[in-house]
């Protein structure tokens, strides 16, 4: 007896041949997006003769002691520490200030609301590099120049005017039945910023934070014209004066940068599962 045919769904291949080219395009692109960083700790694992000899993809023998030369060499234990106590200064101080000027530019009412508003979301159009000349002249006049509050005031006025953007987009969209809650049972309208905006707005703060520290982290330009003692570099401007004396040495030269990007990646680990959700919903609550 012959068996019966199955019928091929002609809809069912499509999709699944589509979604299978989508998923090997994707993977080709997180491949090119990786292996910049695989290739940069590979090379900080190697010899300075080895380097440019050795074509396979893992080095046969693991030279740990890059990264001590780096770190003690280059200072790096210094510059380390000065850019985490930089960089969580000023995202806590970004949070803080722009969480606040959202949720009042989203739920209050008081002259001239738009109009700074808009003020904000202009300044947005100027390049950094354009507005660090009257940064550096302000803290010059007020004496904050190679100062590690001149620095962090300076960075907390860059990332705010995307920051108060991206909450006040979520403030926006927020329920004001959960307002009037919080008003019934007594709160003001400082307990209800903490107690219930802040809350609700973890996935925008995610991306808050995350944008932030790579800023703060790899800024190079403002750092290199306000800290010129040692003792307040950061970590990206001893690098670049770490490789003057070691750019031949490509290996040491790699551990550093290694050094350099871990704690970023870290953080972005951490913290991914908030920020396709902040970006793309500032308006789903919860």
């Amino acid at each position: 007896m012959a068996k019966a045919k199955i019928p091929i769904n002609r809809y069912q291949v499509f999709q699944s041949t589509k979604y299978l080219f989508i998923h090997i395009f994707l993977m080709s692109v997180a491949a090119t997006c990786i292996f910049p960083l695989f290739w940069m700790v590979r090379s900080a694992l190697m010899t300075k003769e080895t380097i440019f000899i050795d074509k396979s993809l893992f080095p046969s023998a693991l030279q740990w002691g890059n990264f001590v030369k780096a770190w003690i060499g280059g200072n790096f234990g210094t510059y380390f520490l000065n850019s985490l106590f930089y960089t969580f200064s000023v995202v806590v101080g970004i949070v803080i200030i722009s969480s606040l000027a959202a949720y009042a530019f989203s739920r209050l009412r008081f002259p001239g609301k738009d109009f700074f508003f808009y003020m904000f979301v202009a300044a947005m159009m100027i390049p950094l590099p354009g507005s660090f000349v009257p940064l550096v002249v302000l803290m010059n006049k007020i004496g904050l120049v190679n100062t590690r509050l001149g620095y962090i005031l300076c960075m907390i006025n860059v990332g705010l005017s995307m920051s108060i953007l991206l909450l006040k987009t979520f403030f926006d969209k927020m329920p004001s039945d959960l307002e009037d809650a919080a008003r019934i049972d007594g709160c003001g309208k400082i307990r209800i910023w903490w107690n219930v905006a802040l809350p609700l707005a973890r996935p925008a703060i995610a991306v808050v934070v995350i944008f932030n520290s790579l800023n703060v982290w790899n800024e190079f330009i403002l750092a290199n014209l306000l800290l010129t003692d040692d003792s307040l570099m950061t970590l990206q401007t001893g690098l670049f004066k770490f490789q003057g004396p070691n750019l031949a040495d490509y290996p040491v030269l790699m551990a550093g940068l290694t050094i350099a990007a871990i704690p970023i990646i870290i953080i972005y680990l951490f913290m991914q599962k908030h920020i396709i959700k902040g970006l793309s919903s500032g308006a789903v609550v919860g």
